[in-house]
């Protein structure tokens, strides 16, 4: 099979390799789409190492079909059949740690993760192990696979929303139009909330096509008289920061209404410290809290939001290649050439470096 893995921090191969072993109770799926996130590029350009493992076949937004069964599983009952289109949830948690027992995997204290511990979706082939069987989720109907591979960052935008107070008529501010912005803005639509999206210039067309009734791209005091304006002087009932900007903190505070929520959805650089005035919170009684992955049970809403066609993020998948064409997809996530970027295996069996990053992390 073809496989891209990380042969050592800051390189990316391309090449051909034995297909997995199929242990008695494994499965091997046939990977169909992986879409990329800025995740994978910082673990591509050697920015990220951190629960990385050197020579792991990267990617962890995956649409796949089962393939192979271990002769000690029964299709249908074990793990779905073989032919059976599935998303592949990349959390594997140990099930028995003290946040997995309180309901929380998301956030296992022994988590494993499909793309960067375990071999991941940018490949032909996916061995999924045992302990991660339940990890395979199937459609209820068949649909395009760039489109289930996006089951992943909804399914985190899931977890954020379900916890927030998004009624319809609430007014929801988003912070960041990357893909998971955007994710968050046609959530909350769906939910009937009013939605105002704050972003890039270039990134805010798409916010409206995907729910969101007004767009700004002002920032700091601009960016709150905005909000005061739409909100006839209330403020935001929810504010999502949706990128990983913690000077952002201090702003979705002062955005946000008397009893209002801030989520931090974002992953923050490490070490990164937001100050925020604690009268904010104090008098106006408002709710600040954080987000991060997603459970099974958030992994199969989101398959089957998707496979039924109860949220469309069809809008999202703006570019396409092929496995063979790895270097060009990262090129366009880091270039924010489009939204989301779906890598499509192939069967091509030339082997090539395809990215190296000096020490400092730049891309040659």
């Amino acid at each position: 099979m073809l496989a891209a893995s990380l042969t050592s921090p800051g390189t990316l191969t391309l090449d051909r390799r034995p297909l997995p072993a199929l242990g008695p109770r494994d499965a091997l799926l046939t990977v169909e789409a992986t879409t990329l996130c800025g995740t994978d590029l910082r673990i591509v350009t050697g920015q990220k190492t951190k629960g990385v493992t050197p020579g792991v076949i990267l990617g962890h937004e995956i649409a796949a079909r089962v393939w192979r069964v271990g002769s000690a599983l029964t299709p249908g009952v074990d793990v779905p059949a073989p032919g059976t289109q599935v998303g592949l949830a990349p959390e594997i948690a140990c099930g028995h740690c003290q946040p997995c027992t309180a309901g929380r995997s998301n956030v296992c204290a022994s988590m494993a993760l499909f793309g960067t511990g375990v071999d991941g979706g940018l490949a032909d082939v996916i061995r999924v192990p045992e302990r991660a069987l339940s990890c395979i989720t199937p459609t209820a109907r068949e649909i395009a696979p760039p489109l289930l591979a996006l089951a992943e960052p909804l399914s985190c935008c899931l977890r954020a929303t379900t916890r927030l107070p998004i009624t319809e008529g609430s007014r929801v501010l988003v912070l960041g139009t990357g893909p998971i912005g955007l994710i968050h803005c046609a959530l909350a639509a769906s939910a009937h909330a009013s939605v105002m999206a704050c972003g890039r210039p270039n990134r805010l067309s798409p916010a409206l096509a995907l729910g969101a009734q007004v767009t700004t791209a002002s920032q700091g005091d601009n960016l709150v008289a905005e909000v005061r304006d739409w909100t006839g002087g209330a403020g935001a009932d929810v504010v999502i920061i949706a990128v990983g900007d913690p000077g952002l903190v201090p702003v979705a505070a002062q955005c946000a209404a008397i009893g209002g929520s801030v989520s931090c959805f974002a992953g923050f650089p490490a070490g990164a410290l937001a100050q925020i005035d604690p009268n904010l919170i104090h008098y106006r009684e408002l709710t600040v809290s954080g987000s991060a992955n997603a459970t099974l049970a958030d992994y199969a809403a989101a398959v089957t939001a998707l496979s039924t066609g109860a949220l469309d993020l069809s809008a999202l998948i703006t570019h396409e290649f092929a496995l063979t064409e790895v270097d060009a997809a990262l090129d366009a996530v880091q270039s924010r050439a489009g939204l989301k970027v779906a890598v499509l295996p192939g069967r091509n069996p030339r082997p090539v470096t395809i990215h190296q990053a000096d020490p400092a992390g730049r891309r040659r």
